[in-house]
């Protein structure tokens, strides 16, 4: 068990301190007797394991999990309920991904059942918007009351806006890549469609709306011919694959040097943090499988790229023309 524990934690290790030196120092013993515990010659009381534990951020559950292939440990992030939660939900998010842009060589392998928040957290109505629909699902308040989107979006606060902004920008230091296919725009679409006819997103908005999708998908096709994230100083890169045998789930795999952990959301925002090794391989093998029967669309050919997002194109423009029409009618 104390080898399985001891190899664990050297895969948190995320610096080039020694880890002997760094064991000796948050047990505060000399260089020897750490080295003895890391080479099994020592047997670490149960005091020096909850020191080890605490400095690597390690939960005593998490310890159930070291050794056993048939145990899992989830994480939960805090449960937004209102436009605080919210922002500590984004604000953890950030804490998870600023961790990242400390390492070299991590990367983030998203399939896309929707499109990629990230994408979406702008200075654009889209961004504001995709906020009114997280907040009308997981606050019961205002799920009951009749707030309009119009009217919601000039009381949000600032400091909310903000703690989008810098989680998009933060995702610029990452190499990512993205799996979807023709419906990962749906989601958002069928969500424009049902508050505009539900009277809750004016004609106005919601046209401006579709216009903002349009800009994201435009920026998307952009990234995937230069396989290069815009705006990123150090050139991240960006690779989009077409995947039309398996379906999407929003899952987020995160790679990096020392270990890899994957997010599998449950609810509109909630999402089990996985870091059991084992099975975080079976994620990035499967994963792997569905990047290897699909199509990177930098390389696909220009035809096959092309068709890929006029076809995105053309839903969202149905969406318009719907909400354009003065005779509703049946969208899907």
């Amino acid at each position: 068990m104390q080898e399985q524990f001891i190899k664990f934690l050297k895969g948190k290790t995320q610096d080039n301190t020694s880890f002997v030196d760094e064991v000796a120092g948050v047990l505060d013993i000399g260089y020897d007797a750490a080295y003895r515990r890391i080479n099994l010659k020592t047997s670490l009381t149960l005091e020096e394991g909850v020191k080890l534990a605490r400095h690597y951020k390690v939960s005593l559950n998490k310890l159930f999990e070291v050794g056993n292939t048939n145990t899992l440990i989830a994480e939960l992030p805090p449960q937004p309920k209102d436009e605080l939660g919210l922002e500590m939900w984004l604000k953890a998010s950030l804490d998870n991904v600023s961790t990242l842009i400390k390492l070299k060589n991590c990367e983030i392998i998203y399939s896309a059942k929707d499109i990629p928040f990230f994408h979406t957290l702008n200075d654009s109505n889209l961004s504001r918007y995709k906020m009114y629909v997280w907040l009308k699902d997981l606050n019961t308040d205002m799920a009951k009351s009749k707030i309009t989107f119009d009217d919601w979006v000039e009381t949000i606060p600032d400091s909310l806006l903000q703690s989008a902004y810098n989680l998009s920008a933060a995702y610029k230091y990452i190499d990512i890549t993205e799996l979807w296919n023709d419906n990962t725009v749906t989601g958002t679409l069928q969500q424009v469609l049902y508050y505009f006819e539900a009277g809750l997103v004016s004609k106005e908005m919601a046209l401006s709306i579709c216009e903002d999708i349009n800009d994201v998908i435009n920026h998307t096709e952009e990234q995937t011919i230069q396989q290069s994230l815009f705006g990123a100083k150090n050139k991240n890169s960006y690779h989009l694959y077409k995947c039309d045998l398996h379906m999407l789930t929003n899952t987020v795999m995160v790679k990096t040097p020392f270990q890899k952990v994957f997010f599998s959301p449950f609810t509109v925002l909630s999402y089990f943090k996985i870091e059991h090794q084992e099975t975080c391989e079976m994620m990035h093998d499967f994963l792997q499988k569905q990047m290897s029967i699909s199509k990177l669309l930098a390389t696909a050919g220009e035809r096959d790229r092309t068709l890929f997002f006029k076809t995105i194109h053309q839903k969202i423009n149905t969406v318009k023309a719907f909400i354009n029409l003065d005779d509703k009618r049946t969208f899907l």
